[in-house]
């Protein structure tokens, strides 16, 4: 059975997932309206959710265009059981000494620094307030 929350506040028994490595798909809205969705490592500070991105990606440019975004994350132990949060980018943070891609990277690979960097590539950290929550599971 598929519950709603209109409260920005994640339910409490959904919090879970949020806390673990699970990926969470992200949606945004491209140049000429269509949808883009990437899996992405993310963040749940209590408040807000985030990830990690580079200015030269198509997804910076479309929440830097258009705020409005959408997560679907599924339970890592059940995959019957997910939450999708939809929200909005209300900053993007710069990281140029890749403090949160580095902490995301001891999160999901057990890793002091992010083994991917590529030399010019400018970290930003994308943060979404979520607005509405569906989800799904026991």
């Amino acid at each position: 059975m598929t519950t709603e929350n209109r409260n920005p506040i994640i339910p409490e028994d959904y919090k879970d997932i949020l806390d673990s490595t699970a990926l969470a798909h992200v949606a945004t809205v491209g140049p000429n309206g269509e949808p883009q969705n990437t899996p992405v490592w993310f963040d749940f500070d209590g408040e807000h959710l985030k990830f990690s991105q580079t200015k030269a990606r198509q997804k910076y440019r479309n929440v830097g265009r258009e705020p409005r975004i959408a997560l679907s994350i599924v339970d890592p132990e059940n995959d019957y059981r997910y939450i999708e949060v939809r929200g909005e980018v209300v900053r993007i943070d710069e990281d140029p000494n890749l403090d949160f891609i580095n902490a995301m990277a001891k999160k999901y690979l057990d890793m002091d620094q992010y083994p991917f960097h590529q030399p010019g590539d400018e970290r930003v950290v994308v943060v979404i307030e979520p607005h509405h929550t569906t989800q799904m599971g026991n």
